[in-house]
């Protein structure tokens, strides 16, 4: 087993030269600790609290706990003890230096309203995934995600080329790192693993009295219908619960940072557009494990091989934000009409629509659709294909197309 080097680090390292407090927040077991102690100097103390003595002390007496536990600390799943915050928040308006405080937490949501409430403006908050296909097959610099030729080229030369069946096992095998890296090497017995302690550990935490083996049927469902529009009713149906439950649930899957929703793009001038979210997970060896694909050539010829290759695709391009420490702007687009855009990324006051396919040969006419965002009160700019095309190419000057291993 060896470490993988993460994107996030040189994010993490540049804030703490002028934050006194850097909160890394992310999913169970996607490597916040062990990125943090790799970077970390030998001065920085590591408590955790898991440690239920710790976690005693930072709740009960968080003032003698940071007495105890000086700066540079880094303190783990720091959700366990809200006290903290108003003593580390204290010890930077007195003075401390940038880098002392670094925490990590599993529940992003309630983390940043704690953040919020008592280090605003104090705390850089950093969200991190599981492993993105960079950090897993690429090497060098690796910056945020835009359809420009000059940016895909970029990101060529520092990717791993693969084929199409090359490609659906990077999706069928996921980015969670400790199997990745080859730490647990047997893929039923992780992710098996993996969803007994989520649902025992962070649902546990988050709601009481949750029947774990109807959450866990309620995870398989949610994975049926990955990188399509949500239908909570018909999720509830599956397995049981009334819609308020199916609903209540979805937001703990997002809270806990399984799941994330791409929200549908509209404006004034669009009204004829859907409402409803498309819903994704972050890690598709997850959707892959939970449906029952037990290899990636099945997964490839399977029902749901053009959704989990979408799912793949927008996950890669929130990561290639997120590790370089920006905000990633992405919707969709679909009207009354059918017709849809599958990913719209805002940036640099233009929208760029992106339509995601399982194809090496893209016709012209999967970017007909392009022109909806016209209607609409901001500009469009590039646009892209993106597809299992071995090769970078174009359909014209103003649409790249994009092979799945760049992005």
């Amino acid at each position: 087993m060896s470490y993988i080097k993460r994107d996030i680090e040189k994010t993490i390292l540049e804030v703490s030269q002028s934050y006194s407090a850097v909160l890394l927040t992310g999913p169970r077991q996607v490597g916040k600790t062990t990125t943090l102690r790799r970077i970390a100097d030998e001065n920085r103390r590591h408590v955790t609290l898991d440690d239920m003595e710790s976690r005693r002390m930072a709740r009960s007496d968080p003032e003698l706990f940071l007495d105890i536990n000086p700066a540079p600390l880094l303190i783990d799943e720091v959700q366990y003890a809200p006290e903290l915050f108003s003593y580390i928040k204290i010890a930077i308006d007195n003075g401390a230096r940038p880098g002392s405080f670094w925490m990590t937490g599993s529940q992003a949501f309630r983390l940043m309203e704690l953040a919020q409430e008592s280090l605003a403006g104090r705390a850089a908050i950093l969200k991190m995934s599981s492993l993105s296909q960079h950090e897993i097959y690429g090497n060098g610099g690796h910056p945020p995600f835009e359809p420009s030729f000059d940016n895909v080229k970029t990101r060529a030369k520092n990717a791993a080329q693969t084929d199409t069946k090359g490609q659906y096992e990077r999706v069928w095998r996921g980015s969670m790192p400790s199997f990745v890296s080859g730490k647990y090497p047997n893929r039923e017995v992780f992710y098996s693993s993996y969803v007994n302690s989520y649902i025992e550990r962070d649902i546990g935490d988050m709601m009481s009295k949750v029947d774990a083996l109807q959450f866990a049927d309620f995870i398989r469902a949610a994975a049926c219908r990955a990188g399509q529009m949500l239908n909570t009713h018909d999720i509830a149906l599956d397995i049981g619960v009334t819609d308020d439950t199916a609903r209540r649930w979805l937001q703990m899957l997002e809270k806990s940072g399984v799941i994330f929703f791409l929200r549908p793009y509209s404006n004034n001038l669009l009204k004829r557009t859907v409402k409803m979210p498309k819903m994704y997970f972050f890690d598709t060896g997850l959707v892959a494990y939970l449906t029952k694909y037990g290899s990636s050539e099945i997964l490839m010829n399977g029902a749901i091989n053009g959704a989990i290759l979408e799912n793949y695709v927008v996950a890669e391009i929130i990561k290639s934000y997120t590790n370089n420490g920006a905000e990633c702007f992405v919707h969709y687009y679909r009207d009354k009409d059918n017709k849809e855009v599958d990913l719209i990324l805002e940036s640099g006051g233009e929208l760029h629509p992106l339509e995601i396919k399982k194809t090496a040969s893209p016709a012209p006419e999967l970017v007909r659709t392009f022109a909806v965002l016209d209607k609409g009160s901001v500009p469009r700019g590039n646009g892209a294909i993106i597809c299992t095309k071995p090769e970078f190419s174009a359909i014209d000057r103003q649409t790249a197309i994009v092979p799945v291993w760049t992005v």
